[in-house]
C-alpha cells in the first residue's frame, strides 16, 4: 500500500511501452495494460534489460468490452487497494475518407480511442475522489488541436476526448485528482497499423479520392525521418505524474505548438489554403 501504483493502458508498444517503463523505473508499481497479453514480450524484455521486470505486472483487458473492465477494475482494487496514476493510452488512428468510411468504422474507432478511455476511468474514479489523490493523463495528440484531412476518424476523437477531458478535470479539481492532456505529434509508433486497411480504400483504382489520399501518404512518407522518439514522450509523462501543480494540455513533438499556435491565430481562409498547398506540393 505504500508503494505508488500506475495503470498504462496499451502498453505491447509505442507510448504505452516506454510509458510502463519509465514509471517502473521512477519506483512505480506498473500493471501494464494489453488486449492481448501474448504480446507481452518486447515490454517485459525491455523491462528486463533495465532491471525493474520485478515493478511490471501484465494485465489483459479490453478497453471496449464491460466485462473486461469490471473484472480489471475488482482485481486490481483487491490487489493494489487504490490506483495513483491512470495512464490512457490505449489507441489506434483509423484513415480514410469520409464518404468511404462505414458508420460501424467510426463506432469502432469512438470506441477504444473515446468511451475505453471514459469506461476505464470511471473504474477507478470512486477510489481516487476518495482518497482526494490520483493522476488521470490521458494520451490525445496534436490531432486534437488540428485537423488534417483523410484522417477524420481518429481526428475526431481525439477532439472529443479533448473536450471531454477539460470538463473531467474541473469536476474532480476540488477532489485532489489531476486531469492532465498529453498533445504527441508524429513519433515513431505503429497507431496506424491497426487503421490503415480503412484507408486502403481510398488508394483504390476506382476512388474518386485515390490521388487525394496518395498525396497525404507521401507527405506522411516525407517526414518520417523528422519523427520522434516515443521515450521523449514516456520521460514527460512521469515528470507530470511527480508534478504538484500540472497544467492542462502538455503539447509535445517537433513543431507541435508552433503549429497550434499558428493555426489558432490564422483564418480559417488562409490556414486552408497552407494546408493544401503543402500536401500538393510537387
Amino acid at each position: 500500500m505504500n508503494h505508488k501504483t500506475a495503470i498504462v493502458t496499451g502498453t505491447s508498444s509505442g507510448f504505452g511501452l516506454s510509458t510502463a517503463i519509465e514509471l517502473a523505473r521512477k519506483g512505480f508499481t506498473v500493471i501494464a495494460v494489453m488486449r492481448n497479453s501474448h504480446k507481452s514480450s518486447g515490454l517485459l524484455e525491455e523491462a528486463r534489460k533495465h532491471g525493474v521486470q520485478s515493478r511490471i505486472i501484465v494485465f489483459e483487458l479490453d478497453v471496449t468490452d464491460e466485462n473486461s473492465i469490471l473484472a480489471f477494475q475488482t482485481r486490481v482494487l483487491d490487489e493494489f487497494g487504490k490506483v495513483d496514476v491512470l495512464i490512457n493510452n490505449a489507441g489506434y488512428a483509423g484513415a480514410g475518407f469520409v464518404e468511404e468510411i462505414s458508420m460501424d468504422e467510426y463506432r469502432r474507432q469512438f470506441e477504444t480511442n473515446v468511451f475505453g478511455v471514459i469506461a476505464v476511468t470511471k473504474a477507478f474514479l470512486p477510489v481516487m475522489r476518495k482518497n482526494r489523490h490520483g493522476y488521470i493523463i490521458n494520451v490525445s495528440s496534436i490531432s486534437g488541436k488540428v485537423a488534417f484531412p483523410g484522417l477524420s476518424p481518429y481526428i475526431a476523437s481525439k477532439h472529443a476526448l479533448e473536450g471531454w477531458s477539460e470538463s473531467l478535470r474541473l469536476e474532480m479539481q476540488p477532489f485532489g485528482v489531476k486531469v492532465v492532456l498529453i498533445e504527441p505529434g508524429s513519433y515513431k509508433t505503429n497507431i496506424w497499423s491497426s487503421g490503415k486497411q480503412v484507408a486502403d480504400k481510398s488508394l483504390e483504382l476506382d476512388s474518386p479520392y485515390q490521388e487525394y489520399m496518395q498525396s497525404i501518404e507521401r507527405y506522411i512518407a516525407n517526414g518520417e525521418n523528422s519523427f520522434g522518439d516515443p521515450l521523449d514522450v514516456a520521460i514527460k509523462i512521469a515528470q507530470i505524474a511527480a508534478m504538484d501543480t500540472p497544467d492542462m494540455r502538455y503539447p509535445i513533438g517537433r513543431g507541435v505548438k508552433a503549429t497550434i499556435l499558428v493555426k489558432n491565430l490564422l483564418p480559417w481562409r488562409i490556414w486552408e489554403k497552407i494546408i493544401i498547398s503543402k500536401l500538393f506540393k510537387k
